[in-house]
């Protein structure tokens, strides 16, 4: 069977399955459709290897408050309607171990909820964006939560757009914000860039690169951040970076600083992607231009950008003095990595909330 993208998948489901369903079962009903809940094609990312688990014909129904009282009667016409299988795909699931588990035609379970809109909002991200989205909001929200609600799809908005507004303010960050967030990310590189060499120093190969890899991995997020992408999680966080126009030199000098090089090559990788990294962050224009070219950590034989003042430049020009004053750890997933804290909006909203 010819693989077929999920989000397209999901669309012509809806529109062929889902709709005439409500459509004869559900007459007068208002609703909104898409798929915003998670998963590899909601970026665009997904293959033919995503169809193992958790990847199927589904979308997400959404109601408004006056009418929850009707999602039983919603739920029992797809329960009995939806078909077992959709363009040669099993539309039924098995398992109870992942979001959806496995396709599978002799499965019990359908890939399609229904939600009152504002209670989905507020379990998957802690609020409602239609009441504003402001700064606590912003900060304890995951890049991935957002990339894959505005990188999903709505299918129908039979809500007065309210869905589709929902994920409007959500396109990107306030420039304060931003900033604030950029000036986290670039203190992380203060604190660590000068630790490869001195681990290079004492013959600790395998630290040396530890570190890089990390350093690599937070100029991939920085990156993204000055070009307005949400930075996705770990496993596609190469594949988008990599997509970004001008993103040739520093993938290649990234590959530089991870290869099997030497210490000497490993710090001219890293020195050229933090070198341009740091212009794409002047280029935003989001603060005073730094113009940042590594120099001499004191006096010891290794190169750094001294990124603190790439991050001094950010929180300078920060309008908000309550922001400013902020210490400079940005968004929860600048400091956490659990999967258990990032994938619970209200875990992490009370970690945010914990650091304010």
């Amino acid at each position: 069977m010819a693989f077929l993208p999920g989000l397209s998948l999901a669309r012509r489901f809806h529109d062929v399955a889902v709709a005439p369903i409500l459509r004869r079962h559900c007459p007068g009903l208002r609703y909104a459709a898409g798929l915003l809940d998670g998963g590899s094609e909601l970026l665009g990312l997904d293959t033919a290897r995503s169809t193992d688990h958790d990847w199927g014909p589904r979308a997400q129904l959404f109601v408004a408050a006056r009418d929850a009282g009707r999602i039983p009667e919603v739920r029992a016409a797809l329960d009995a309607e939806l078909p077992a299988e959709f363009l040669g795909w099993p539309a039924r699931f098995v398992g109870a171990d992942a979001r959806l588990g496995v396709a599978d035609r002799a499965g019990t379970r359908h890939g399609v909820s229904v939600h009152e809109l504002g209670d989905w909002w507020h379990a998957r991200l802690g609020f409602d964006p239609a009441a504003g989205v402001g700064v606590a909001d912003w900060l304890a929200t995951p890049t991935q939560r957002l990339a894959e609600l505005t990188g999903g799809a709505v299918f129908h908005d039979g809500l007065d757009g309210a869905l589709t507004a929902g994920r409007a303010a959500l396109t990107w960050y306030p420039d304060d914000v931003w900033r604030q967030v950029l000036r986290a990310g670039w203190t992380r590189i203060a604190q660590a860039e000068h630790l490869p060499g001195r681990c290079a120093e004492v013959g600790d190969e395998l630290g040396s690169r530890t570190v890089t890899a990390g350093l690599a991995r937070d100029l991939m997020r920085l990156g993204l951040l000055t070009r307005r992408r949400w930075p996705p999680y770990d496993k596609w966080l190469g594949t988008v970076f990599s997509r970004l126009p001008d993103a040739a030199p520093v993938v290649a000098a990234l590959s530089d600083a991870l290869g099997p090089g030497d210490w000497p090559r490993r710090q001219d990788g890293l020195v050229r992607a933090l070198e341009a990294v740091a212009d794409w962050t002047d280029a935003t224009g989001l603060a005073d231009p730094v113009r940042a070219r590594a120099r001499q950590f004191h006096r010891r034989p290794f190169l750094v950008l001294d990124a603190g003042r790439v991050a001094a430049a950010l929180r300078a020009a920060i309008v908000d003095p309550a922001l400013r004053e902020r210490p400079p750890l940005g968004a929860v997933d600048q400091y956490v990595d659990s999967v258990d804290v990032l994938t619970h909006a209200r875990r992490a909203r009370r970690v945010s909330g914990a650091l304010d």
